[in-house]
């Protein structure tokens, strides 16, 4: 026992520090509309953050799970050295992020970490990378972005010129739609659990059912309870260290947001990526979900060419692009020079 335990130890830890950065990374999706409305301090987000997390993870965390554990690389392969490895890429790519303001893709950054690995083990499954995953990652966000610019654009002010009325004030001071936006928020925490909490939970899991012997492997679930029992609470560590910078740069530095509209984008990116979780068990970006839709509303109200100029916006993509392959590069070349 004492010898799986040492075995087990340095990965666990490493998927702890993944979690630490990814609640960090994952507060801004979850609260920046709630925090950029004004309608919820900061010292509250931390503990909301953390138990909207686990209850998703717990309730409908499980096709992710199942996808990051063994879909992409045989669960064979995750051995202590492997996922250690693959851990310690993914989170150190979130941390640079983090560090510097800017909300990155934990899903991206796991699965091509994870992709790194097959490639240099000679087992990455390519058809569900490029045919199921990738697509995913590519039309759920320009969905989000196509519906906010529509509604911000087109259809809200059709209603305002209908009704005759020119602002929604009124509604944005409605103590009722405050309550609606911060529930809208905890949606948003609860999908991220879905989704993200996989990517530090599935490796240590198919490692840990690896370590104990196959008749673990084919009780895979319980195994992926206990890891993500352990995982998820440091996503509220996470979110109190490293949470406020992202949330900031997400929530005040883009464009400044309504409850109104700030409701409206919560539920469409939570709703995306329950959808892409239960499913179809597809890791997917809710930071790029949320960032396009922040960027739908700058567009209708600034303009593109101002929308673009803005130095968060143009730092969001190079970020976005470099993180992953920062993931994949690293996990391929630790891999093949130690293996």
């Amino acid at each position: 026992m004492s010898e799986l335990f040492n075995v087990l130890t340095i990965p666990f830890l490493l998927a702890m520090f993944l979690a630490v950065t990814m609640g960090g990374s994952g507060t801004a999706p979850a609260f920046s509309a709630a925090y950029g409305a004004n309608v919820i301090k900061q010292s509250l987000i931390p503990g909301l953050f953390g138990v909207m997390v686990l209850a998703g993870a717990l309730i409908a965390g499980k096709q992710v799970s199942l996808t990051l554990g063994n879909g992409l690389l045989d669960q064979s392969f995750f051995t202590p050295f492997n996922t250690s490895i693959i851990l310690l890429s993914v989170g150190l790519s979130l941390l640079i992020a983090n560090l510097i303001g800017v909300p990155q893709s934990t899903s991206q950054s796991t699965v091509l970490s994870i992709a790194g690995a097959a490639t240099a083990l000679d087992s990455l499954n390519t058809h569900k990378l490029f045919f199921e995953i990738i697509p995913f990652w590519i039309i759920l966000p320009i969905i989000s972005f196509a519906i906010m610019l529509l509604l911000a654009k087109w259809v809200f002010p059709f209603i305002k010129r209908k009704h005759n009325t020119y602002d929604y004030t009124p509604i944005n001071q409605s103590k009722g739609l405050k309550v609606l936006l911060v529930l809208s928020s905890l949606y948003v925490a609860f999908s991220i659990g879905a989704n993200n909490v996989a990517n530090a939970a599935a490796p240590i899991a198919s490692l840990t059912a690896n370590e104990i012997g196959q008749d673990s492997i084919k009780n895979f679930v319980p195994i992926i309870i206990l890891s993500v029992l352990i995982v998820a609470p440091c996503f509220a560590i996470g979110s109190s260290l490293l949470g406020h910078k992202v949330t900031q740069k997400t929530g005040k530095e883009i464009i400044e947001v309504t409850p109104f509209y700030g409701t409206i984008i919560a539920v469409i990116v939570a709703s995306l990526l329950i959808i892409a979780s239960v499913t179809k068990g597809i890791p997917t970006s809710l930071v790029q979900l949320n960032g396009g839709a922040f960027i739908a509303l700058s567009i209708s109200k600034k303009g593109v060419k101002n929308t673009f100029k803005n130095k968060t916006v143009r730092r969001f993509f190079i970020v976005w692009s470099i993180a992953p392959v920062f993931s994949y590069l690293l996990t391929y070349v630790l891999i093949n020079l130690f293996k």
